[in-house]
């Protein structure tokens, strides 16, 4: 709590004295209030242009849409809008791993069938809806923070009641739902994951070990005689690439082996990276603040060690422990506390080589 509150409070004091105050409209600010609606309109449409990831969500989802098109016209499906609708909901990358939505998809629509047929069964039609309703519409948003899978149980027999409603078919639906969801899930797993493997280093490796290389530069600009304005923006930029890394690694987290093992072995870099970030802000804050600037050898061997985990990074796909030794070590220096997030950072996240 104490770490926490000191970065807080550093973070406060480097933003309040930041030389580059109309910087901030290009990025959201820190009490988490968007950016102006221009930039962010211009943001999206750049990302939706020049975004490779966004011409491959594209492409699979209009791979997984025709596929589930083409079937149900060639098959019998009944109720198959139902099929296209499950690709759609479950193809959504930025949501989580597209392979455990899937599966998620298929156990909780199963669970919520098995409720939906027993309601089904049992009540009358009539007012006694209402109160069937009244009970199950509630779990909704009480079981979507659960995860996605809970959400799909809760919503699934609401959804088949509103069907019955229009349509008085009663257990018919039951059925037809479930061969049509788990016709979506198997085309999203086959034609929208399967078919578009990433490689670890594109998806994860590469992206934190341009981090790494970074935060190298910053730590140099932070502590050498670089533009303020520039210097503001480096860390700006810094944070946000982060932000976009922790996403995906969380969402490879989800991941089946190996990716996601790989990704839960790698985490506490993630973590140290950030830490080492904290860190150069804070000294640089203390620097401000009258403490005795760094030597330049200093500044240069902590970049070094920095660029050199990078270069390990892109390397291997493996880590294993290691450890680095200062020589430039003054327990006075500005530095100390950088170091040490170094040298956490390198404890546990030195490659070994392919």
């Amino acid at each position: 709590a104490a770490r926490a509150l000191d970065h807080a409070v550093l973070h406060a004091a480097e933003t309040l004295a930041d030389p580059d105050p109309l910087g901030v409209i290009e990025a959201d600010d820190r009490l988490g209030r968007p950016a102006d609606l221009r930039v962010r309109a211009r943001r999206a449409a750049r990302n939706v242009v020049l975004s490779g990831a966004s011409w491959r969500y594209g492409l699979r989802l209009a791979l997984c849409i025709g596929l589930a098109q083409s079937l149900v016209s060639i098959i019998d499906v009944p109720r198959s809008y139902w099929v296209a609708l499950t690709v759609t909901f479950v193809l959504k990358p930025d949501f989580g791993s597209v392979f455990s939505r899937a599966v998620l998809r298929a156990l909780g629509t199963a669970a919520g069938l098995v409720v939906a047929a027993a309601v089904l069964a049992e009540v009358p039609h009539g007012w006694w809806d209402v109160p069937v309703m009244m009970l199950l519409a509630p779990l909704i948003p009480a079981l979507t923070t659960r995860g996605y899978g809970y959400q799909t149980a809760a919503i699934t027999p609401v959804i088949l009641l509103l069907s019955d409603i229009l349509n008085h078919q009663g257990l018919g639906l039951v059925v037809p739902r479930l061969v049509d969801s788990l016709i979506g899930c198997g085309i999203t797993l086959v034609a929208g994951y399967l078919l578009w493997p990433e490689s670890w280093g594109t998806r994860i490796g590469d992206r934190l070990a341009d981090a790494v290389a970074d935060t190298a530069r910053y730590v140099e600009c932070a502590f050498g005689d670089g533009d303020a304005a520039a210097r503001a923006r480096m860390r700006r930029g810094l944070y946000r690439d982060l932000s976009v890394i922790r996403s995906e690694f969380q969402r490879a987290l989800t991941e089946p082996p190996p990716t996601g093992t790989r990704a839960a072995a790698w985490w506490p870099l993630v973590v140290a990276v950030e830490r080492i970030l904290d860190a150069t802000t804070a000294a640089r804050v203390r620097i401000r603040h009258g403490a005795a600037a760094p030597r330049p050898e200093e500044v240069a061997e902590v970049a070094r060690e920095l660029r050199a985990l990078a270069d390990r990074l892109r390397a291997s796909v493996v880590l294993e422990k290691g450890h680095v030794n200062f020589t430039n070590d003054s327990q006075d220096s500005v530095l100390e506390p950088l170091r040490q997030e170094v040298g956490a950072a390198r404890a546990v996240a030195s490659p070994q080589d392919r």
